[in-house]
């Protein structure tokens, strides 16, 4: 009986299912409370002390403000939601065993393994753990909008923190004006909302400006945030070529392809039909894919090492192999296959 006893009484117990952490969470909401704040502290500005200045016939200071508050508003809720340069995750056949050595203005780099993502990583290619992803030319992860930071919106990001060290200092330089030109008037409201906006823009001043500093020399250098703190070129930086092809390669050249717009049409498996062909493997193309899209037959390859280093040089240390499609006839109809891309091949 006591032996039933314990039965029952397992079985009773019930079985407590595992917490699903909420570490997406809480970035997310500091990101949001970032816009929040600026929206805030710009309804205050242009509410109070601005008002009063136009009211005055004072009509520089939001003709000024108001397209640095556009401009801001708009990189920072944009930078949000961009893509940072996310790499395709790989396939389960590819070995991680596999050495893949490429050169790069004369100095040989060994592809990482990523063993989340399952393929061979290009140099400047790095594994976000915030993010849970591969970032082409990954600079760091940026907590004030909860996204990483890497070829496809560096640009972007450099324009958001030019774009807020004019703003703060429009900001501060604006209500300092109007304390100023209303010294011999009694305390108002208005006194107060221009000091409560000024203290803050003050405050983010002087760091934005080291911030802008830093990256100015990032780029200057060709060098990368996360590679400054490892110590990533020990000898030389083999993707720095000179002053003014550095700036040129980050802020105007072509991004190159987007992969998360074209290999994973290739790639990714949509519905239940699948073609074996030795050791490769192809799904049906997506719905929003055509039957035979142009240039599947053949993708431009790049060779290793020529790409502009600094600016997608991960794209240019991918090649790719020819596609050959087949269509093979079946009583469901017919299906088309397409050979997986190459990730990493040297």
């Amino acid at each position: 009986m006591r032996f039933l006893q314990d039965i029952v009484t397992l079985v009773k117990e019930p079985q407590q299912l595992p917490r699903i952490p909420l570490s997406w969470f809480l970035p997310s909401l500091f990101a949001a409370f970032n816009v929040t704040l600026l929206v805030f502290l710009s309804g205050l500005f242009f509410g109070f002390p601005c008002r009063w200045l136009v009211q005055n016939g004072e009509w520089a200071f939001p003709v000024i403000t108001g397209p640095l508050f556009i401009l801001t508003f708009f990189t920072l809720v944009s930078l949000n939601f961009s893509d940072p340069g996310t790499l395709h995750r790989g396939s389960i056949r590819e070995d991680p065993m596999t050495v893949h050595v490429v050169r790069v203005n004369q100095r040989a780099f060994r592809l990482e393994w990523c063993p989340t993502c399952l393929f061979h990583r290009p140099p400047r290619t790095h594994h976000c753990p915030w993010c849970n992803i591969c970032v082409e030319d990954f600079d760091h992860h940026c907590k004030w909008v909860n996204n990483c930071i890497g070829h496809r919106n560096f640009r972007l990001f450099a324009l958001l923190v030019l774009s807020l060290c004019l703003y703060s200092g429009a900001l501060l330089v604006t209500c300092l004006t109007f304390l100023i030109r209303t010294r011999h008037l009694p305390f108002s409201l208005d006194k107060g909302m221009a000091i409560l906006v000024a203290v803050p823009a003050a405050g983010f001043l002087m760091p934005l400006f080291l911030l802008l500093l830093i990256q100015a020399l990032s780029v200057s250098r060709a060098e990368r945030s996360y590679e400054s703190k490892c110590r990533y070129h020990q000898e030389y930086n083999p993707f720095d070529q000179g002053f003014a092809k550095n700036w040129y390669l980050i802020m105007c050249a072509p991004l190159g392809p987007n992969y998360m717009s074209e290999v994973v049409c290739l790639q990714r498996p949509v519905g239940t039909g699948w073609i074996h062909e030795k050791t490769k493997y192809s799904p049906c193309p997506p719905k929003h894919c055509s039957p035979d899209p142009p240039g599947s037959q053949l993708l431009p390859q790049h060779t290793p090492g020529k790409g502009p280093p600094g600016s997608g040089e991960g794209a240019a240390l991918q090649e790719r192999r020819r596609l050959p499609a087949s269509v093979e006839k079946s009583p469901g109809g017919p299906r088309q296959l397409m050979a997986e891309p190459a990730i990493g091949d040297p």
